[in-house]
């Protein structure tokens, strides 16, 4: 498993009424959470993009545990439990200043061939940067 953190403070455009964050911005909040982590990776959706491959989402579950607030500077942890095929599935955990698990969520992308129309098996770059961060097995 590869697991990636980063912040993100909440904006006040991103709350309701309450000051509490509103539940459509978590999807946002997991798409930084899952950038970065293919940035730490040492790729960008970018040069991804470049290479002709899109990475759309296919499917997202989310989990509501308790409230973000205005502005809280929240801990995304982004962590890969497979190595990909055709898919690739991250859960992003949404933590607030006081450490408290706040949402969870699940996304599934595919990878997709922009030029052909059609999906695709995982990069082979993509796979390859992806080991070299896989945890070795211990003997």
């Amino acid at each position: 498993m590869i697991v990636r953190e980063t912040q993100i403070r909440v904006r006040y455009a991103e709350t309701d009424q309450m000051g509490v964050v509103y539940y459509g911005v978590y999807p946002q909040y997991f798409e930084v959470g899952r950038a970065e982590f293919i940035r730490d990776m040492g790729l960008s959706y970018r040069e991804m993009e470049a290479l002709g491959v899109m990475m759309p989402v296919v499917d997202m579950h989310v989990r509501y545990l308790r409230p973000a607030r205005y502005d809280e500077m929240l801990r995304l942890r982004t962590s890969l439990a497979k190595l990909p095929n055709r898919r690739i599935t991250l859960r992003t955990e949404v933590f607030n200043e006081a450490d408290a698990l706040c949402s969870v969520g699940k996304v599934t992308l595919t990878f997709f061939d922009r030029q052909a129309g059609t999906t695709i098996p995982a990069p082979a770059a993509f796979l390859k940067t992806l080991q070299a961060h896989w945890p070795r097995e211990e003997s």
